[in-house]
Formats: structure tokens, C-alpha cells, sequence
């Protein structure tokens, strides 16, 4: 995971502009008729975006440096250096119920200063700095301090382990509410990465809340926009190189301590990458029927005909590619997919082979259990994947997302950069938690797919490639939110008098479809391709923003850069 050495002023700078217009008499379009100097701005941050501080007295043996209640421990990179054992029992969970360990706690700080600068200091405060650039835009330019809201978040737990242990989503209802009666207006809401599913999650949870006659009354009255942030909507691919080599965030630990630490997070598997084919009902509906569920009351998962017509889920390639040391344990498995049993059929006994799994059955649990039998951590992993997301009363987070019913909603995201989207794994003969090396990787790079020494591989790239950490597949998806007629507007990110903005009008939107615009590009020229809807449902908004090389507009873009770091 990368931290924010990128050019994250880009994405401040333009939700700035937009964010001016609302808090200064201008509206950004909707029909509130109210003054829009009322609204509130709202920030959902992202994956490992906000502090952490002890509510424990910890002893750190064979360091000066101890943990007491309210110490930084996300991220305090001093004591990290000089008492990594002792940090890491604050920052753990227990893998299976959530609980904390048992020597030492954390809890999410709060208010603006939680998700400025995750570690301050005259070193690490910029190499580790969020919001803080964008916080203090919006002072300059005379936006009153109580209108612009923080609700931080424990990024380690999962939704519903969000409502249960600090019963968050209440809390966020109630931020909204309080931001009506102090200003007397609908807030804006401004979501990143991890952030984009903590809102989804709301959303579905309201439903359950407020009485359905009411919902929309409540998002209109609450909510006057959205505004989506380097959203991962289908997940993201290096969460699951996380789940099996470990992710660092950039820190000086070994990749063996972040998994070990990683997946001791059910937040790990909240952003898995799922097959856009593949549906959970909505538990909305058993308000008035009882929904469809199964007998044990959970949710039902189907996917259409497209998933076994087509390859690879709708995503560019298989997602996963596993060398599998022996053919020991597959058999007490029948979930595993006719591909893998036909894969296994052709084996000699005894001998390594690879396996093969879409993102679909890496959601679902069927690459999990496939190696069961040779990874100790992925009973955890099993047993979190079906009690807190395939389980959900509230919603599976690991199915694709419908518009949500607000007013307006933008969507932000960086393209054109070189993006992983697969990868080949085989045992390192190493004990866990460092018992998977990676072998290759397959990147998108601008329409086409490569592995990592440079070969063109075989599969579906989209027409663009990602923003560095999220594919394309999945940052583009709330193009699929645009009605049947789109405008597009293409301009230069760089100063220009108007000459060069390009423009189409009402071009057809097919659902599923990915929408290219007939215009040209320059050589070294980094444009920003704007999408609006041309025939907009009454009331109802949507604009897609893709700005070429944007870096960072990730869910791993706001995490400490501690050797500015990559």
C-alpha cells in the first residue's frame, strides 16, 4: 500500500472548488432552494485514515517508551520503531469475535484533528498528512469551522462489528441531524476509498431505522450531495495480496507482521475484489414480504447466466493464480468449482499445480477453501467471510452497487496509471505467516495487460487502467449510476483560455456498458473527462469525474509515508 506521496492537491483543489460554490450562495446543481451558505460538509475518510490512541496502560519491556490512555498508537512511529511488539498488542484484534487484546486497546480518535495527520511531527506530520492540506483550504478561503463535520472511524472492524461496538452508524444519524439543526441546512457528504462502503453500509442500515415512507424523506431533508472519492465499488485487488503476503502501509515491518496484524482486521475482507454478475438481496424488501432468504434467515446469493457465459467476473483477468503444493484436502471440498476439479483431474499424483480463481470466487469463499489445508490463517478468514459479510442481516458489502437515492452524486477518480489486477502465488517453503511469495503480477496499463517482466498478457482490459491501486473495473463502475444520455466535457488539467475543452453531447449510455468519448488526446497532456447526465431523473443528479494519472484517489492513497517512503 502506497502512502500520499502523490498529487492528492489535485483531488483537494477540485472538491475545494466544488465545496466553495455550496458554503458561498452557489449550488452545484439539485433542487434545494434553500441558502446554500447552510450546508454542512461531512468527511468519511478512508482505509486507515484516522488515528488510534490507547484507552490502556501498557508496559513496554526493554524500551523508555511505555503506552498510557490517549497515546497515539495510529500512528506513532517512534514507539513503532523502539517497541514494535508492544505496538502491535494495540493495534491487534482478536481474529474471530473482534475483541481487543488483552494487555492493551485502541479506539479512533475524534473530531478534524483524527484524520489531518495520522502521525504529527515536523518529519512525520506531512509525510503522514490526510485532510489536513484540504482543512486548511477551506479556512483560507472562510468556511466556518462548524461546517465541515469529521466522523472517524475503528477502520479495523467490520460494518456490522462498527454498529455493535461503538455503535457508529447511530452516531453518523445523529451527525446528520445535528448538522441540520446547527446550520439549518442538508450536508455534503465527502467519502474516500474504505469510506464509500462505510456510507453504503449507512445507507442500507437507515432503511432498517426509519420507517420505508420515510427514507427518502429523510435522505432529501439530510443529504444534498455526495461526492464518491477514488471509490473501490467492485473491491480492490491488493487487498488480497494483503490477505496472503501482507501490505507494510509503507511502515518499517516485515510484510510476515502486517499480515499477521492485517488479518487480525475483519475490515480486511470488506474491500475483497466481487463478480459485478453477482447479487445479495436486498434486505429492504423484508420489510414488506419477508424478503428472499434462506431458512436460517440469511441473505440469498445469485448470480445471472453472464458469470458462467462470460470469463473472469467482468473483471480483465482471474484475479488470483495459486501453485498448490499436493492435491492433499480438495476432495472434502465440493464448493470448489468445476474448473478447479477439471484442473485437478489432469494432475499427476503428488505434484504441484495452479489453480485458477475469478473475483467471484475469491467473495464467495471458494479460493479459501481451496487452500485450507495449506494456510493456517484462512479458517479465520472463512469463518469472518460468512459470519460478518456473506451473514449481514443489514447487507453483504461484496455485491455490486445501485445508485443510491440522493440528490447528486459525483464521482471522483484518478485513471491511466499502471495498476495491478492479478497475481501468481507459490509456497515459499517458509513457515506461515510468510508462506506465499508472489511470482508475478498482471498489470493494466492503458487499455492493454502485462505481466510483470513485460509480457502482454490475454484477457479483458478496460478501455483506461487505474489509479495505481484500484483497477479501473471497479473505480468506473458508477458510470453505470449515468442515465441512457450522457454529456462529456474533456479539458486540460493545466491552465488553458477555453480553445482546447472538448465536448459531446446526449451520447448513448448502454447499462454495463463503459462509455468512450470520439475525442483526442495531446502527447503529454493530462486532461479531466467530465461525464453528466443529459436527461436526468427529476430531482436526481449524477456527474463522473476521471482525471488522468491521478494518483492517490485510492483507498491506500491517505497511509503513512514513512521513507516518503515509496
Amino acid at each position: 500500500m502506497r502512502g500520499p506521496s502523490y498529487n492528492h492537491h489535485v483531488t483537494a483543489i477540485l472538491l475545494l472548488l466544488l465545496l466553495l460554490p455550496l458554503f458561498h450562495g452557489h449550488g452545484v446543481g439539485g433542487d434545494w432552494s434553500g441558502d446554500y451558505s447552510k450546508l454542512s460538509g461531512i468527511i468519511i475518510p478512508g482505509l486507515a485514515s484516522t488515528q488510534l490512541r490507547a484507552w490502556s496502560i501498557l508496559d513496554c519491556p526493554y524500551s523508555p517508551l511505555d503506552f498510557n490512555p490517549l497515546d497515539l498508537v495510529w500512528l506513532d512511529s517512534t514507539k513503532l520503531l523502539s517497541a514494535v511488539n508492544c505496538w502491535l498488542k494495540c493495534m491487534l484484534l482478536d481474529p474471530y469475535n473482534q475483541t481487543d487484546h488483552p494487555e492493551c486497546k485502541s479506539r479512533p480518535d475524534s473530531g478534524l484533528s483524527a484524520i489531518t495527520e495520522l502521525d504529527p511531527g515536523y518529519i512525520t506530520g506531512p509525510l503522514s498528512s490526510v485532510w489536513k492540506e484540504w482543512v486548511k483550504w477551506c479556512i483560507e478561503f472562510g468556511i466556518e469551522a462548524n461546517a465541515i463535520i469529521a466522523v472517524p472511524y475503528d477502520w479495523r472492524l467490520s460494518p456490522s462489528m462498527l454498529e455493535e461496538r461503538d455503535l457508529y452508524f447511530h452516531k453518523l444519524k445523529l451527525t446528520f441531524e445535528t448538522a441540520l439543526k446547527l446550520r439549518g441546512g442538508p450536508s455534503v457528504v465527502f467519502a474516500h476509498s474504505l469510506g464509500n462502503h462505510v456510507f453504503r453500509y449507512f445507507l442500507e442500515w437507515l432503511k432498517q431505522e426509519i420507517a420505508p415512507k420515510h427514507y427518502i424523506q429523510w435522505l432529501d431533508e439530510h443529504i444534498h450531495a455526495y461526492f464518491a472519492v477514488g471509490a473501490p465499488l467492485l473491491g480492490a485487488i491488493e487487498t488480497v495480496k494483503g490477505t496472503l503476503s501482507g501490505l507494510t502501509f509503507g511502515l518499517p515491518i516485515s510484510e510476515g507482521t502486517a499480515r499477521l496484524m492485517v488479518n487480525s482486521f475483519a475490515s480486511s475482507l470488506w474491500m475483497m475484489p466481487f463478480s459485478k454478475y453477482c447479487r445479495a438481496e436486498n434486505t429492504y424488501w423484508k420489510h414488506f414480504s419477508g424478503g428472499n432468504m434462506d431458512k436460517r434467515g440469511h441473505n440469498m446469493y445469485h448470480c445471472d447466466e453472464r458469470e458462467f457465459q462470460l470469463n473472469f467476473s467482468g473483471w480483465p483477468t482471474n484475479i488470483i493464480n495459486i501453485e498448490i503444493p499436493s492435491i492433499r484436502g480438495f476432495g472434502a471440498y465440493p464448493s470448489v468449482t468445476e474448473i478447479a476439479e477439471a484442473n485437478l483431474s489432469s494432475i499427476e499424483c503428488g505434484l504441484p499445480t495452479q489453480l485458477s480463481f475469478s473475483a467471484r470466487e475469491i467473495s464467495d469463499g471458494t479460493f479459501f477453501k481451496a487452500i485450507e489445508d495449506y494456510d493456517p490463517d484462512i479458517k479465520r478468514i472463512l469463518h469472518q467471510l460468512k459470519t460478518l459479510y456473506h451473514d449481514d442481516p443489514v447487507l453483504n458489502p461484496l455485491s455490486p452497487w445501485d445508485r443510491p437515492p440522493l440528490k447528486n452524486i459525483f464521482c471522483i477518480y484518478g485513471t491511466d496509471l499502471k495498476t495491478e489486477v492479478g497475481y501468481y502465488f507459490a509456497p515459499s517453503g517458509k513457515p506461515y505467516p510468510d508462506n506465499w511469495i508472489i511470482t508475478d503480477v498482471i498489470y493494466e496499463i492503458e487499455g492493454s495487460l502485462f505481466s510483470r517482466s513485460g509480457n502482454l498478457v490475454e484477457g479483458n482490459p478496460g478501455a483506461s487502467s487505474g489509479d495505481e491501486t484500484v483497477p479501473y473495473h471497479s473505480l468506473s463502475w458508477c458510470k453505470n449510476w449515468l442515465g441512457p444520455k450522457v454529456n462529456i466535457t474533456r479539458a486540460p488539467q493545466s491552465e488553458h483560455d477555453g480553445s482546447d475543452v472538448q465536448v459531446e453531447l446526449n451520447v448513448e449510455h448502454h447499462h454495463e456498458e463503459d462509455i468512450l468519448p470520439n475525442m483526442t488526446r495531446l502527447p503529454r497532456v493530462k486532461y479531466i473527462t467530465y461525464y453528466e447526465d443529459s436527461e436526468s431523473i427529476p430531482g436526481k443528479r449524477t456527474a463522473v469525474w476521471e482525471i488522468d494519472k491521478g494518483v492517490g484517489l485510492n483507498q491506500c492513497s491517505q497511509t503513512h509515508n514513512f521513507s516518503a517512503w515509496k
